[in-house]
């Protein structure tokens, strides 16, 4: 996938808002002119007014809101267009069965050939200026003897051949979003065959879940906890670690970064979402909400601590509610069985990857990792269940520190300090020798904590 092009386009290029212009004038002539001339049966209006006005202002608006990451999409809009001029030839001219399925097959033809060119499979974008041509020819013979009526089709077609000429392309190489990609990930597909078919017989996270259980010798941990501490990290504890340690591995192991929707495995890429409940004070009555903090897999401790913090003290701070609880507040006040109906679309919107970013965003159930400190509370780590909603594939907890005896090379005995730590893990992103390879590395990573004070000099990136 990385050897696909990828064109977009730039509000900052005066063919795109010329691109824009011809399209809503396209649409507000065809209003315009419905107005002036009437209109027919239903048909004729959702097929020769609605479609094509609704197709300017969608391809308009995809072009200059995201057209610099998803012009791609702009093929839909395309496609609408191509039906709107078959139907119109078949409904308008009178043409014959023969021509009417020749007319067809060209629209589709034309369609076909933009969304190739438009996805990147094809680099040579400028073919789509000929090929323009053609149908601006066509609309100019069609209507010759009423030349006023051609005006909104003209002007569709002449703001699509503004489109080809605002067309770039971005550096050769970089990954961009694609079909079959979503909002919050790039799609996996180069898995091998079963684990591509694995989440149609696994169905749910928590039928598909692996325990891992580990425990933590942390007498590093503390002395390198005390040492930031001297150098002006008064707050860092035990979580900006293991926190900081677990992005480390996600750049040897960035399959961990994965998660599954609609049946189909997802990366997160670079962005390493970070879920952590926290309450405003330490008391039983004292209400708690969810924070989400993204990290990416490079970030060194000090990154990690001030990221975390920031958003902890903003939280504490806030005289109101976190846009988690209001969010949660406005689903309370739907009525019960309105409310389920709503989850049941929400989770629907969330299969096709549709689900709006700012519910994304403030939805505890997406993420990369969902991590709770036990030891805060005074007891040992619990085995947290994942959620059937969303996409969160890992939840660790770690419980409060407890020594151990130990014995020596020497047959003397020593006392030392661990952390029990247990994670439940979402087993079709990746197989358990991964996983196996991801903790033993992660294990090594906390016996050396200082390594997380400078960037890693190497990232791997995750398959495509």
């Amino acid at each position: 996938m990385r050897n696909r092009s990828h064109f977009y386009v730039t509000t900052k290029s005066v063919m795109t808002w010329l691109m824009a212009l011809c399209l809503l004038g396209s649409a507000v002539t065809r209003i315009v002119f419905a107005c002036w001339k009437g209109t027919g049966d239903t048909l004729y209006v959702w097929s020769q007014i609605v479609l094509p006005v609704a197709a300017c202002l969608l391809f308009v608006a995809i072009a200059l809101a995201s057209g610099k990451e998803f012009y791609y999409k702009t093929a839909i809009p395309v496609w609408m267009t191509a039906i709107y001029f078959a139907l119109a030839a078949t409904q308008n001219f009178g043409f014959g069965k023969l021509v009417s399925g020749l007319f067809w097959i060209a629209v589709i033809f034309y369609a076909m050939l933009y969304t190739v060119l438009v996805s990147g499979w094809i680099r040579f974008f400028w073919l789509m200026i000929p090929v323009q041509l053609v149908p601006l020819a066509v609309v100019s013979y069609l209507y010759r003897a009423d030349p006023i009526s051609a005006i909104p089709s003209g002007l569709f077609l002449l703001g699509m051949l503004v489109a080809v000429l605002a067309v770039r392309m971005h550096p050769f190489g970089e990954y961009h979003p694609t079909w079959g990609d979503r909002s919050d990930g790039r799609r996996i597909r180069t898995l091998s065959p079963m684990s591509a078919i694995s989440s149609y017989f696994m169905v749910t996270r928590n039928t598909s879940s692996n325990f891992f259980e580990e425990s933590l010798e942390v007498s590093n941990i503390d002395r390198y906890i005390r040492a930031k501490r001297r150098e002006g990290l008064t707050n860092i504890g035990i979580m900006h670690v293991i926190l900081a340690a677990y992005c480390r591995g996600l750049c040897k192991y960035p399959g961990l970064n994965r998660f599954l929707a609609g049946q189909r495995v997802y990366s997160h890429g670079e962005d390493v979402i970070f879920c952590l409940t926290v309450k405003k004070e330490m008391a039983a009555t004292s209400p708690d909400t969810v924070i989400k903090v993204h990290l990416k897999p490079t970030d060194t401790i000090y990154d990690v601590y001030e990221k975390l913090n920031a958003k902890v003290e903003e939280v504490k701070n806030a005289p109101l509610d976190s846009t988690f609880d209001n969010t949660a507040g406005a689903f309370n006040l739907i009525p019960g069985l309105l409310l389920k109906f709503t989850i049941w679309l929400l989770k629907l919107l969330d299969y096709f990857g549709l689900l709006p970013r700012f519910l994304l965003e403030v939805s505890p159930f997406h993420g990369s990792i969902f991590l709770t400190s036990m030891g805060s509370l005074g007891i040992p780590p619990i085995y947290h269940h994942l959620y059937d909603f969303g996409n969160l594939p890992v939840f660790g907890a770690f419980g409060c520190k407890r020594h151990e005896n130990h014995v020596n090379d020497d047959g003397t005995i020593s006392q030392r300090k661990y952390v029990d730590v247990k994670f439940v893990l979402d087993e079709r992103i990746c197989d358990g020798y991964y996983y196996a390879a991801f903790f033993k590395h992660f294990k090594r990573l906390l016996a050396h904590p200082e390594v997380l004070d400078t960037p890693p000099a190497e990232v791997t990136m995750d398959i495509e």
